[in-house]
């Protein structure tokens, strides 16, 4: 089965600053990937090579096994896309948008447009300039899942929404994969609310993929150690990263989480918990400033 997306040494520059250094990176069919990093790391960059918007510098991305940049109008085909700032003209309806893009599209589902539109909330009358911030997104999304694509790509898709539109766009992008089994690929800093539906996680750090493993994978090895009030034990087989403040006192975060590990700190089995997807972000990318 061909991999959905894939960059091999993918260069990414504006003038002499190079977004991204030589990345690996692929995608399998089905799955939910999740890209985090900080602002500037480079996701949006990455996001623009993949859909062809900028040619790489040198590497190579792309899309159901083709180039993204030369073969990108048979790769939109099959591609949905969220965008950061959703595109629509402020004085078009929703109606008016969805219209638009079926007579564009070789199988429009506008039942399911406007099904979406129902749950979201969202007047198909009302013109997308006078949409909140949260709704716009809320119609972006319909819109990329009018096509059914193969491939669904999102830029930061929860900026501007509150807890319940988080929910619900989180909801819809999980009925489609279990209708459809479509790829999806997040660019996001809501870390809490992509952690529940991510099967794979890639941390970029000033154009480098620091990591880039399952993250079922990621949340086994990685542990959060309460020290309590006094100084941490010499944790450096388990692989902590720097300690902090918590609510239970000293903590720090390990990335080499073993039993034997633990108890050899002379840490009982109550000093760790689960680490969250924040907690890891967080600890890679200190490590990466820190070092």
């Amino acid at each position: 089965m061909t991999t959905v997306v894939r960059c091999e040494a993918l260069t990414m520059a504006y003038g002499r600053r190079e977004a991204l250094s030589g990345l690996d990176l692929a995608v399998e069919p089905g799955s939910v990937y999740a890209l985090l990093g900080r602002n500037g790391a480079g996701k949006s960059t990455l996001v623009k090579a993949l859909l062809g918007l900028r040619r790489p510098r040198s590497g190579r991305a792309e899309l159901f096994g083709a180039d993204a940049f030369g073969a990108r109008a048979r790769a939109m085909e099959r591609t949905g896309v969220v965008p950061e700032t959703p595109q629509v003209p402020p004085r078009m309806t929703s109606a008016q948008a969805a219209a638009f893009c079926g007579s564009l599209a070789p199988a429009w589902d506008a039942a399911g447009v406007a099904a979406r539109l129902e749950r979201f909330g969202v007047d198909p009358r009302q013109p997308f300039g006078r949409l909140s911030r949260g709704q716009q997104t809320q119609v972006a999304l319909a819109l990329a899942l009018g096509s059914r694509p193969d491939l669904l790509v999102l830029d930061d898709p929860t900026l501007g929404l509150d807890a319940v539109a988080r929910r619900d766009l989180y909801r819809e992008i999980l009925e489609d994969l279990g209708e459809r089994g479509a790829t999806v690929l997040v660019a996001t800093h809501d870390l809490a609310g992509i952690e529940g539906i991510a099967d794979r996680v890639g941390i970029l750090h000033q154009g480098r993929l620091l990591l880039d493993e399952p993250m079922e994978d990621l949340k086994g090895r990685h542990r959060r150690i309460r020290c309590g009030p006094q100084a941490c034990p010499d944790l450096g087989p388990l692989g902590p990263a720097a300690q902090a403040q918590g609510p239970f006192g000293l903590e720090a975060t390990v990335s080499r989480f073993s039993e034997a590990a633990l108890a050899a700190a002379g840490l009982p089995p109550e000093a760790a918990v689960g680490a969250s997807l924040e907690d890891i972000f967080l600890a890679t990318v200190a490590g990466e400033v820190n070092a």
